[in-house]
């Protein structure tokens, strides 16, 4: 059974794309049956470029990247969400979007954890200091993706699944 995950961002334009991207790149690759999602509270209905830029220099195809609403995973027609994940850095005064759940595998909410990250799009450097930043966000992203990937997501009670993805949260 497929394991969805919804990766939330306030734009669903940067941080939350660059996740999407990196899971199921790297669930492909490891032959995981995972698949993520993205969205955000108040999408900007666009990509930010540089996270395209990021994606695409790492070999990962951006074609299906589309900014939309967190609202498209709440309806009855939305995939079972076993996990979702905010993006978006507090410590940067933005408004993180609140799942409000009951779409779980068995109709159980899904689990829900906070991966801070800064937004690279606040880089100093110009454009040379933004891609770099989104580089480095890309590669934190993957860091953490490459540790869900490592759980026994499919054996996992809710409480097991809580620490671990809360403990790879604080990595």
């Amino acid at each position: 059974m497929t394991v969805h995950v919804l990766i939330l961002c306030t734009h669903n334009s940067a941080r939350s794309v660059l996740s999407e991207g990196m899971l199921n790149h790297l669930a492909a690759r490891l032959g995981r049956d995972v698949r993520a999602h993205s969205a955000g509270s108040a999408p900007s209905g666009r990509l930010n470029p540089f996270a395209l830029q990021a994606l695409n220099a790492a070999g990962i195809d951006t074609a299906a990247c589309r900014s939309k609403s967190w609202d498209e995973f709440t309806g009855p027609d939305a995939p079972p969400l076993s996990i979702v994940i905010t993006v978006c850095d507090s410590a940067a005064a933005e408004s993180c979007p609140v799942f409000h759940g009951g779409s779980g595998s068995n109709g159980a909410p899904p689990v829900k954890v906070h991966w801070g990250y800064p937004d690279p799009s606040n880089a100093e450097g110009g454009d040379a200091g933004k891609a770099r930043a989104f580089e480095l966000a890309r590669q934190a992203i993957g860091y953490r993706m490459l540790q869900l990937l490592a759980l026994p997501l499919e054996t996992m009670d809710r409480a097991a699944l809580q620490a671990a993805l809360t403990a790879i949260g604080r990595s």
